[in-house]
């Protein structure tokens, strides 16, 4: 292949192509609901035939068979999940520990692979994402040595991938598909877990260095030389994150494909070296020949030690496409590798279109190789400081849409941490770990020189992190903001003679300040977040915010404010709460507030009193204020009301001029019974939030008609320890002609008191997903039994974004 063929739209496997692969792939994944196999596998067999066969329509051709064959892979993933008859049942299963096993938070959280001539027949050969929590039934992880590779017999509670769907949240269900998960889930008994194999493989070997780092470096930076030497990041905190995302530096701090290249670039050094020291090897092989090929192995093995990241992959394939093409004695350009590579990343996988790094990995390299294609001439300075105004430019959207958010203090602190990191600090971690696989030991000077290296850096990047500035959250755009974003910054990136560079800056709008739809004065709007077996809801007027319960946050490390609630508000485009409200004091409605006020110190906070809140006002009934025309006013507890848990709540009432919404928190039959007595004009209501997550104690029949509601919100986890909804309590809203929408069946909940009436969605409606578990799964309580075993098994326990 020439470089004049792969480049040009014809080309069986050019740039044209890949694009088309990527196209197709994506169209796929964008739709509601998948078609069935027989309708997909004609369709990818007319693709692959016109791909190969014609030459005008080849990229068409290309699209058609990567839409299929993407359609086929997520067929399988999903198929592959657990059936919803087996949903939380126990299961006793043998298999391998693949992966590095995460520790801490009160758990072990590790992957098992099951073994193929295991039973049950359903998960023989299943990817399971499971979890040992310390102490519970009996079973403490510590007791045992959960080690990558080792291989274990035990008994497990499993469900289907389940997760929360709200605004700007982690879609831990599209992870599942990518990862092709088929179930997730808790050790249950130690009496039957059996170790039948100890650790082995080659992720034993990296858990081994790294526990080695850990010995040798004893500053809190070895965390780091373990990311940067193995692509581990598991030591790393929530608060390294955040500097890393403030700075964007995220991309740095684990392997990346610059790091494999690296290491190809020494083993290819390695060989032409041996070569001339011993000249009788090239009469067998040639001298080019042996350090391409040498450096294919080294950039195989190192990608192997990173865990097979998508960026390592990535990189791997262009080395390899290189080496190819010199053994053909066949010219090639960085473009037609990339193309070649990311057509073999997409029939491979299509799917992995799913994941960020994807995107990000390739469209980094394609942007450099567009507008650098050759840096001749040029001085070193010069060259870096090009490709870093490309870089940000040319990924800022893509970053945008995908992490919702935008560093400003990235592109000085990259100017520093690019040369810094990964010419100084990564090569000696690799150094240390390439010395310490010939010699325990020998890495130990080695790793701890690139400790103190990243320690003269990391200072900066912190200061810069705390900056007021250093990162900006960006709400959820539309679907044409991000092509109209890439149109811009290629328009930016046109030669200096191209004209009208400033118009395209208007192109950057509808992603950088998209419209909020906001209400109107006397408008309200109320967001019922997909936060599990808890509650917060989000209540907003024309110019303010107000933030109903945080959610609810768990021992063994799931925090709904810090997880759903932060990362909802930012995509909303909350920039400023103006009060908060905790209903009462129990965790699942209280857990998440100290999350949201690292966030928001400054907005007010009402709670009932007695609930334990520190610095927060009592909420008293007949309190009230006006705000945009919205008149908010708590209707209970009263002044002497003694706490009492659930029915010391604080009753919300929030009537615009189209409408009013009732927030009732945990109250029961006496306290509303109490409400109509009181004043049963103010219960009146278009929407109002079900009491207690709809249990039978609570949505009092008389209550339920005085309300006269349009719409009952409820906020459920899907598969709650207790059963809520309530079927007797549904009937009583029903009759009462109320239209019921659970956050537990349809994520998040969005409704408006509007000129036009009161309108209503769920996440799951508004945005359909293909591989949305609540189209597969059968949504109901969980089966009786003890109350912990469902708790375990609830989404909310599990969620977690991928480091």
């Amino acid at each position: 292949m020439d470089g004049r063929d792969a480049t040009s739209s014809p080309a069986p496997f050019g740039v044209a192509v890949a694009l088309a692969l990527a196209g197709g792939a994506t169209a796929c994944l964008c739709l509601p609901a998948l078609p069935s196999w027989p309708w997909l596998m004609p369709l990818l067999a007319l693709g692959l035939v016109g791909w190969w066969r014609t030459r005008a329509l080849r990229p068409l051709a290309a699209a058609v068979a990567a839409f299929a064959l993407c359609g086929l892979h997520a067929s399988f993933a999903l198929a592959l999940q657990l059936p919803p008859p087996h949903e939380r049942m126990d299961f006793t299963i043998e298999g391998r520990v693949v992966q590095l096993p995460e520790h801490g938070g009160g758990r072990s959280q590790f992957l098992f692979r099951v073994d193929r001539g295991a039973e049950p027949r359903f998960l023989r050969g299943r990817l399971l994402r499971l979890s040992w929590y310390d102490g519970w039934d009996g079973v403490d992880p510590r007791r045992f040595d959960i080690a990558p590779g080792s291989r274990w017999r035990f008994t497990a509670r499993l469900r289907a991938p389940r997760g929360l769907r709200n605004p700007g949240w982690f879609d831990s269900e599209k992870h599942a598909l990518a990862r092709r998960l088929a179930a997730i889930g808790y050790v249950r008994d130690a009496q039957a877990v059996e170790r039948l194999a100890p650790a082995g493989g080659i992720d034993a070997w990296r858990d081994g260095i790294a526990r080695r780092i850990d010995a040798s470096v004893p500053s809190a930076s070895s965390r780091y030389v373990r990311a940067l030497a193995l692509g581990d990041t598991r030591q790393l905190e929530d608060l390294d994150w955040d500097i890393l995302r403030a700075t964007g530096l995220t991309h740095l701090i684990a392997i990346s494909g610059f790091h494999v290249g690296l290491v190809a670039g020494f083993f290819a050094l390695l060989a032409a070296g041996l070569w001339r020291l011993l000249p009788e090897l090239g009469r067998r092989v040639p001298r080019p020949l042996a350090a391409a090929c040498t450096a294919l192995a080294g950039a195989l093995f190192y990608a192997a030690v990173a865990g097979w990241a998508l960026p390592t992959v990535r990189t791997v394939l262009m080395i390899a496409v290189v080496v190819a093409a010199r053994l053909w004695r066949r010219p090639l350009r960085v473009a037609d590798s990339l193309a070649l590579a990311a057509v073999a990343v997409l029939l491979a996988d299509p799917l992995s279109v799913l994941a960020a790094g994807f995107w990000l990995s390739f469209a980094g390299v394609a942007w450099l190789v567009w507008c650098l294609p050759d840096a001749r001439g040029q001085s070193l300075l010069r060259g870096f400081l090009s490709a870093q105004w490309v870089a940000t430019l040319g990924l800022l959207p893509l970053t945008a849409v995908l992490f919702g958010q935008a560093s400003l203090a990235g592109p000085l602190a990259n100017l520093v941490a690019i040369p810094w990191w990964s010419l100084v600090v990564v090569p000696l971690s690799l150094l240390g770990t390439g010395l310490e696989a010939l010699h325990a030991g020998a890495g130990a000077r080695l790793w701890g020189l690139a400790a103190w290296c990243f320690d003269l850096s990391w200072p900066l990047f912190e200061w810069l992190a705390a900056g007021r500035f250093a990162l900006w959250w960006l709400p959820e755009a539309r679907w044409y903001a991000l092509p109209l974003a890439l149109l811009g910054a290629f328009w930016l990136l046109l030669p200096r003679a191209v004209p009208g560079k400033a118009l395209a800056a208007l192109l950057w709008l509808p992603l950088l300040w998209p419209d909020r739809d906001l209400p109107r004065r006397g408008e309200v709007e109320l967001v019922v977040l997909d936060v599990g077996q808890g509650l917060s809801v989000l209540v907003r007027t024309a110019g303010h915010s107000l933030l109903y319960d945080m959610g609810p946050a768990v021992p063994e490390g799931y925090d709904a404010g810090e997880r759903v609630v932060v990362p909802s508000l930012q995509a909303l485009g909350v920039r400023r709460l103006d009060a908060l409200v905790v209903s009462h004091g129990d965790a699942d409605h209280a857990g998440g507030l100290d999350a949201v006020r690292r966030r928001h110190p400054t907005a007010p906070v009402f709670a009932p009193h007695g609930a334990g809140i520190a610095a927060a006002a009592p909420c008293l009934a007949g309190h009230g204020w006006e705000a945009d025309g919205v008149r908010f006013r708590f209707l209970h507890p009263g002044l002497h009301f003694p706490y009492l848990g659930n029915e010391a709540s604080c009753v919300l009432r929030v009537e615009g001029a189209h409408g009013a919404a009732l927030l009732t928190g945990d109250i029961g039959e006496v306290i509303e019974r109490g409400l109509l007595r009181d004043d049963a004009g103010a219960a009146r209501a278009d929407v109002v939030t079900v009491g207690h997550h709809g249990s039978d104690g609570s949505s009092d029949p008389g209550f339920v008609a005085a309300t006269g509601a349009a719409y009952a919100l409820l906020a459920t986890g899907h598969g709650n320890r207790f059963g809520f909804p309530r079927e007797v309590v549904l009937r009583r809203w029903r009759h009462a002609g109320a239209q019921i929408l659970d956050t537990a069946p349809g994520g998040a909940l969005r409704v408006r008191l509007g000129r036009g009436g009161v309108t209503a969605a769920a996440r799951r409606e508004s945005h359909p997903r293909l591989w949305d578990a609540a189209r597969r799964l059968a949504a109901g309580p969980c089966r009786p039994g003890p109350a912990r075993d469902c708790a375990r098994a609830g989404p909310e326990h599990d969620e977690a974004p991928p480091r």
